[in-house]
């Protein structure tokens, strides 16, 4: 059977990618993408565009009818920091997607279904370093509480109901394509624009704040990879641990240093810094590296060489 594949929350910064990247792999009519409302032109104009509003049932199901849909990536939520800001919207969105896309794929209107967790699911109850796949998971956030929710859920429609739903925990994820979308680990995007427009950056988060992260293109590789393995590979239901590196924002502001010698940084952290106080340090993703082959590519050089060239060229074209 040919893959054709709804993407929802196609306009976020981690679904834009994602749809460009399929569509250059299978072809832009394989690949429909949708939200709320509408993306980037680049986006717009690389293939099918429906609007859907993820909480839509009805929605959603006349446009797996309309293209005979067979996957599907939810990739609509509200993150950690914007969700802080609107609890129950933030729970509403979050859980009752999954809920329309799970149910579609009990029903059998679908075959498969990608649906990402976080690194939010844990708390300051965590062991911090080298967080197992299977610890303790006590999230602070709303955001953490609906991923951790939704992991249990996926788990659970796999077990009772033969779904095939697959997941990994995204740590924070940088990009010079999209936009930040009110994540806490966003300094991490946030930090790059202002060297190249300003030369200086105040950080909301403590010098030594130790996190998570993942480039763009190792996060998008890493859905696909487990997207695409063998089903009897995918010996973990609920969610899977994912890293590449971690760092603080000393250590970046350090490295983007070596490329814009006279960058300063300043700190002055908020509400968000909580919010990362929570979360670990550093993710051990051995059994995602083990069961279908994940490997990360890009260190925090290499991810600083392409943020700051690719940032420069698009600002020299504004």
């Amino acid at each position: 059977m040919d893959k054709s594949i709804l993407i929802i929350g196609a306009c976020g910064q981690i679904g834009t990618e994602l749809t460009l990247k399929l569509r250059e792999n299978l072809g832009k009519n394989a690949v429909i993408a949708s939200d709320i409302s509408e993306g980037s032109e680049e986006l717009m104009q690389s293939g099918p565009f429906e609007f859907i509003n993820a909480l839509d049932y009805n929605q959603i199901a006349a446009v797996i009818d309309k293209y005979a849909i067979n996957e599907v990536y939810l990739m609509a939520a509200m993150l950690s920091a914007t969700g802080e800001k609107f609890p129950a919207k933030a729970w509403e969105l979050n859980m009752n997607s999954l809920f329309n896309v799970l149910n579609l794929a009990k029903e059998g209107k679908i075959k498969k279904v990608f649906w990402p967790s976080s690194i939010a699911v844990f708390g300051p109850t965590t062991p911090k370093e080298n967080t197992p796949q299977q610890t303790v998971m006590a999230p602070t956030t709303v955001y953490g509480i609906s991923k951790l929710a939704g992991e249990r859920w996926c788990e659970y429609y796999f077990n009772k109901f033969g779904v095939d739903v697959r997941s990994v925990r995204y740590p924070g994820i940088i990009s010079w394509k999209t936009s930040p979308g009110g994540g806490t680990t966003d300094y991490a995007i946030e930090i790059y624009h202002k060297a190249l427009q300003d030369g200086n950056y105040d950080s909301f988060l403590n010098k030594d704040t130790k996190l998570p992260m993942m480039y763009m293109d190792d996060a998008i590789d890493a859905t696909l990879k487990i997207m695409n393995a063998p089903a009897e590979q995918v010996k973990i239901r609920s969610s899977y641990n994912l890293a590449a590196i971690s760092f603080t924002p000393k250590e970046i502001a350090d490295e983007i240093k070596n490329f814009i010698p006279k960058f300063d940084i300043s700190y002055h952290s908020d509400f968000r810094q909580s919010i990362a106080d929570s979360w670990p340090s550093s993710i051990d993703d051995s059994q995602a590296r083990k069961d279908w082959g994940w490997k990360h590519q890009f260190d925090l050089e290499k991810i600083s060489d392409s943020m700051l060239k690719n940032l420069q060229i698009k600002y020299d074209a504004l």
